[in-house]
């Protein structure tokens, strides 16, 4: 499995100033990786430049999965005329109906499966919406602050949880939150502000890739690593 992006570049219609400029990057093999860095860098677009929502402008994405690469992102609705646990079983791929059953147990959305996507608050509206990708086949899933407004230790657990469900695919998960990513990811992929003239040099940066009830490092080495993670998305030398 291996994802890679090479000499990308990119300027929104009808600007001038690019938000890419030769990036590039490689993934050569599946785990929990983060793409971090401050409101408005790019990290959105990157994504779905990756899932083949939009094409570069040049440069080009390189993909070797055995599946689909699937976007989520956190402004994402459930169709109006159906109930969120009816669409759920729509969407749910062929063999997948265990999970479908422990996630919605795991994230306590049980309550909601009759209701109206509508009618939830913002967090079940994220929980819903994680579920609904995961029961998809796919090889990589990018997921795009899609756990925003779900509180700190139910986020956490969910993504305890997706390491070990998803130890065979890449899961790109997009966050503000360098806590978080600093504690979960194998490898963080930081966007930095302002980048050197004519180049946008992605930084990678090792995360602390706890899994479910294990933490070995110590809350200082968290610290330093949510530290490292800023000065880089800054653009200051790490």
């Amino acid at each position: 499995m291996r994802l890679v992006c090479d000499n990308l570049y990119y300027r929104y219609p009808g600007t001038d100033t690019p938000v890419f400029k030769g990036l590039s990057f490689g993934i050569d093999r599946p785990g929990f990786i983060s793409l971090f860095g401050f409101s408005g860098i790019g990290k959105s677009t990157l994504a779905r430049i990756i899932s083949g929502e939009i094409p570069p402008d040049k440069g080009r994405v390189d993909v070797e999965t055995t599946g689909q690469i699937l976007y989520s992102h956190n402004a994402e609705r459930f169709p109006g005329w159906e109930s969120t646990g009816h669409h759920l079983e729509r969407v749910c791929d062929y063999g997948k109906r265990d999970l479908l059953a422990h996630l919605i147990e795991e994230y306590a959305v049980a309550p909601y499966l009759h209701s109206r996507y509508s009618g939830l608050s913002m967090g079940q509206k994220n929980r819903m919406n994680l579920i609904r990708y995961l029961v998809q086949d796919f090889g990589i899933l990018i997921a795009d602050e899609v756990l925003a407004n779900v509180d700190e230790p139910t986020r956490n657990h969910i993504l305890a949880g997706i390491k070990e469900l998803l130890a065979d695919r890449i899961f790109l998960y997009i966050s503000h939150n360098a806590l978080e990513v600093a504690r979960f990811s194998r490898l963080v992929l930081v966007l930095p502000q302002n980048p050197e003239e004519g180049h946008t040099a992605i930084r990678i940066i090792d995360g602390l890739d706890e899994g479910t009830g294990q933490r070995t490092y110590e809350e200082r080495t968290l610290q330093d690593r949510v530290y490292q993670l800023l000065r880089a998305a800054s653009g200051m030398k790490t």
